[in-house]
């Protein structure tokens, strides 16, 4: 550890200086201050933190604490809650970190490796020989009556009986300052991810504390579970006479998908650890083997690390009304075909009752007691228990034995209110629980340590009232700490943890109420490793110039983030010309134009009555039409609006770049991220759009009359910029393969379906040889200063069809784009391989098979030029097919394999 002489002051006063302004709260009685000793003085770690900060000590913080807000923003680091009808709310990180010294960490990873060999041992047994059941020391109930006990998994047996690879263990400090195991978490430990971002995050604010502290590394731990999946994925490769040789495992994360609470951290931890993120669409059973659906056909899966809920993977023999699973994976587990990290079926070992027997299983299994205490509890399911807790305790906490158990299908029962509504009076619940005894545990309440927490906005009247000094204040906090598994059977403690502080007033603590997070540091006196999970150096000939296997739900994104972006773009042009055109002379004029071309891009849901553009009506009551259409326009820009608008667009493009993120540069993703989130602010800002949802409570919005008309048209310039340069970087900074190609699909087939219904939209409203009419052709085409320049002061339509119809080399020219679109799916055919279907270039017309351009010049006796009418309808229905045929071809794989195959 450092030692005095290393602070960066000058002097004692220097020290003292900056520590001054350090203040906090008064703790409530019976709790451990992780801050203080009784005697008030600041803990030793925390002394040399504070004092690390440098001169600015603890008055520089409010700018470290806008900055962890600030990257939390860029990087979209979300937490989905169920609850929230606004949608994903950003990660809650605090600044501070949480502070474990060498030798209260040498205790902790000793009982938690304990804790992890003994649960795995629990779990092979209970699926083995039930040795623990034959004695006694667990009753059958407890684990028979668990939904977490699989009787499908009864007497499977995975390599080396190694049947969880991540164990995570909750653990909290007691008033005595003990650390005591609070749960266990088995079946699918969550927080692997988010713990990571937070230590990146927080790491680079302290970066002169965290070196000086020789805080522990987490890449190491990571490397472990790679290579303990990578190991055993060998072993299945090696035992499968038709596995490739000398070829690489595939491992993959199996997540729900995007309304999983924890969905960030899955596509974060894929990324970091270089897995596949799946979804169970993504997978398929045959012949017994495990297969990943790619743009090129299906490939072998050897490990899964699983994300999904035991009762969810597979809906053959599980639930069978889970749409996330994969049909047939316990199969192919039993088959010997795939490793599943954590095997499904070791929830019920999560049972808050097993905490009363754990000290009986510890001797009878290892031959030893445990190192950690855990939290003194009572399972109500046996009677001597039941009673001592009645004798013991006049309140207590009551928890749920076990989730979804009968006591919560039987509305007549009463459910355990759990751990976040306090003590609870067991003599008011004796008769409800004799009821039930078996659902029903008590546990003895454990006033949680606090740990220090700067909020700098929501302290600031606290630090007025001291006279400006800043304030920290305090919440209680619960450790999660995670046991990997080695090659060698052993177990290997993540030197950290995901710390999560209660919520402001709550004494329990739970992300899904408002809690937040902290970092975990683990202090050393040893000199850090350089370890890094970045790969070796290579020699040229280890190189070899392959492209990533895409698999078929990238691919699906990567084809539609280039529609969202398309479609976002076009919407935003057309919307800025409306708003722009509305006090000009030819509003009137365009009228119907612009309501139709507004009803087909989305913006209003053409449910309010428009005015005929050729209606005989006098100019005031077109007026109020097209002041009717401006308020139906506004109103439907945000995100949460009926129709799809701009703010959905803008969301969609997100989503499905958030699922190929590892495809983007960090500046393309985060121009996404900004185009969204900087439109949304500014929605906010002009009251168009409704405020955030707080706690899961969606505020009312009420349409304001009038609108600052400039500042919205000022946020759509800027959004237009954004999207621009959104398009810069998939065209500049995207790999020429089959996933950039297909986005280059997406984008175009967007871009013909929109051209061909302004054209037709245009023509049909009989605005197309108009001068407004050409104004507003020539900007929603992107094409004002070429035509221009090529054809100044002139008014010419087979001038205005040739430049955004025919010619090749407009970029937003009609049968340029199309050519390019017919070329490139071409290209993604034959780059994807596998079964024989039509070549595209055969359902999609060359263009010298499309009308020229004498034939579009031509009005037609009605003046709605029929010919180009009918060219932009023919175009619509061959992009739609086009899209029907891309999602046939290469987003789904339904049939065998050998059956793929056109006729």
């Amino acid at each position: 550890m450092p030692t005095q002489s290393t602070l960066p002051f000058d002097s004692a006063a220097d020290e003292a200086l900056a520590l001054a302004p350090l203040r906090s709260l008064p703790l409530r009685e019976g709790h451990w201050d992780e801050l203080r000793a009784p005697d008030g003085a600041l803990r030793e770690p925390w002394r040399q933190f504070f004092a690390l900060l440098g001169k600015a000590g603890a008055a520089g913080l409010d700018g470290a604490a806008a900055s962890v807000a600030r990257q939390v923003r860029e990087n979209d680091i979300t937490y989905n809650v169920y609850a929230d009808r606004g949608g994903p709310r950003p990660w809650s990180l605090d600044l501070l970190p949480l502070l474990i010294d060498e030798d209260e960490w040498a205790l902790i990873e000793r009982g938690v490796a304990q804790r992890a060999r003994l649960l795995n041992e629990i779990v092979a047994d209970i699926y083995g020989p039930q040795t623990l059941l034959a004695r006694g020391l667990l009753p059958g109930a407890l684990v028979f009556g668990h939904p977490g006990y699989l009787r499908a998994v009864k007497g499977y047996t995975p390599p080396d009986r190694q049947y969880l690879q991540i164990v995570a263990l909750d653990l909290a400090r007691a008033p005595d300052g003990q650390w005591t195991v609070v749960s266990h978490r088995t079946e699918a430990p969550s927080g692997l991810g988010y713990l990571l971002e937070n230590r990146l995050i927080v790491s680079s604010l302290f970066a002169e504390p965290f070196r000086a502290m020789r805080v522990h590394r987490l890449a190491p731990s990571y490397s472990q579970l790679i290579a303990t999946l990578a190991d055993a994925a060998r072993a299945i490769m090696r035992a499968d006479e038709h596995s490739a040789r000398g070829g690489s495992p595939h491992i993959v994360l199996l997540t729900p998908g995007p309304f999983s609470e924890t969905y960030f951290e899955h596509v974060f931890l894929a990324r970091y650890l270089g897995l596949t993120l799946v979804e169970g669409k993504d997978l398929t059973v045959r012949d017994d083997m495990l297969y990943l659906k790619t743009l090129g056909g299906l490939e072998r899966v050897h490990a899964v690390l699983r994300r999904l809920d035991d009762t969810f993977c597979d809906p053959v023999e599980l639930r069978a009304d889970s749409t996330i699973g994969v049909p047939g994976l316990l199969q192919v587990m039993r088959a010997g075909n795939v490793m599943v990290s954590n095997v499904p079926g070791a929830g019920f070992v999560e049972s808050p009752a097993l905490h009363g027997f754990m000290p009986g299983i510890a001797q009878a299994l290892l031959g030893e007691p445990l190192v950690l205490p855990g939290v003194p509890t009572w399972w109500c399911g046996e009677d001597a228990a039941w009673r001592d807790a009645l004798t013991q305790l006049p309140e207590a906490l009551l928890v749920p034995t076990w989730p979804g158990g009968a006591h919560a299908r039987d509305s007549k029962r009463a459910t355990p209110p759990g751990l976040a509504a306090g003590p609870q009076l067991l003599a008011d619940w004796r008769a409800r629980i004799e009821q039930l005894p078996d659902a029903f545990t008590v546990q003895q309440p454990l006033n949680y340590s606090y740990t220090p927490r700067y909020d700098n906005a929501a302290d600031q009247d606290r630090a007025d009232a001291s006279g400006g000094a800043p304030m920290l204040g305090a919440r209680p906090a619960v450790l999660r700490v995670y046991a990997i598994a080695d090659q060698t059977c052993g177990w290997r403690v993540l030197p950290g943890g995901f710390t999560r502080l209660a919520a402001e007033h709550q004494e329990s603590v739970s992300m899904q109420v408002g809690g937040s997070s902290v970092d975990t540091w683990v202090l050393s006196s040893q000199p850090g490793t350089a370890f890094s999970l970045l790969p070796t150096p290579m020699k040229p000939s280890d190189l070899r110039r392959e492209h990533r296997r895409v698999s078929s739900r990238a691919a699906e994104n990567l084809f539609w983030a280039g529609r969202y972006g398309e479609r976002a773009e076009n919407a935003v042009r057309l919307c800025r010309l409306i708003l722009g055109s509305l006090e000009g002379s030819d509003a009137e004029e365009l009228f119907g134009t612009f309501t139709e071309l507004a009803a087909a891009s989305g913006l209003v849901t053409g449910a309010g009555a428009t005015t005929p553009a050729n209606t005989e009506e006098p100019l005031a009551g077109r007026r109020r039409g097209l002041d009717g259409f401006e308020r139906e326009l506004v109103a439907n820009l945000h995100e949460s609006a009926r129709a799809p608008s701009i703010g959905q667009m803008l969301a969609s493009q997100a989503y499905a770049c958030g699922e190929i993120r590892g495809r983007l540069s960090s500046d393309h993703w985060r121009t996404v991220l900004a185009a969204r989130n900087d439109f949304r602010d500014a929605l906010q800002a002009l009251s168009l759009a409704p405020a955030p949802a707080r706690q899961g409570v969606l505020l009312e919005f009420r349409q304001p009359t009038p609108y600052d008309r400039m500042a919205l048209i000022r946020a759509l310039d800027a959004l237009a910029t954004q999207l621009s340069a959104i398009s810069g970087c998939q065209g500049d900074r995207m790999t020429r393969d089959e996933a950039w190609r297909l986005l280059f699909a997406g984008r175009h087939i967007e871009r013909v379906a929109a051209m061909a219904g302004v054209l037709r939209i245009a023509a049909h409203e009989r605005t197309l040889a108009t001068p407004a009419g050409f104004d507003v052709l020539l900007q929603l085409f992107d094409s004002t200063l070429t035509y221009r320049t090529l054809y100044p002061g002139r008014l010419e339509v087979p001038a205005l069809l040739d430049l955004i119809v025919t010619d090749p080399t407009n970029p937003r020219g009609l049968y340029g784009v199309y050519d390019r679109l017919r070329t490139r799916l071409d290209e993604i055919a034959q780059a994807a391989g596998g079964p024989r279907r039509e070549p595209f270039a055969a359902q999609l017309a060359p263009v010298d098979a499309l009308p020229d351009l004498e034939a579009i010049c031509d009005p037609g006796e009605d003046g709605r030029y029929p010919a180009l009418t009918a060219l932009c309808d023919a175009l619509a229905a061959r992009m739609a097919a086009a899209s029907n045929e891309i999602s046939a071809r290469w987003f789904s794989h339904a049939m065998p394999l050998a059956a793929q195959v056109w006729s």
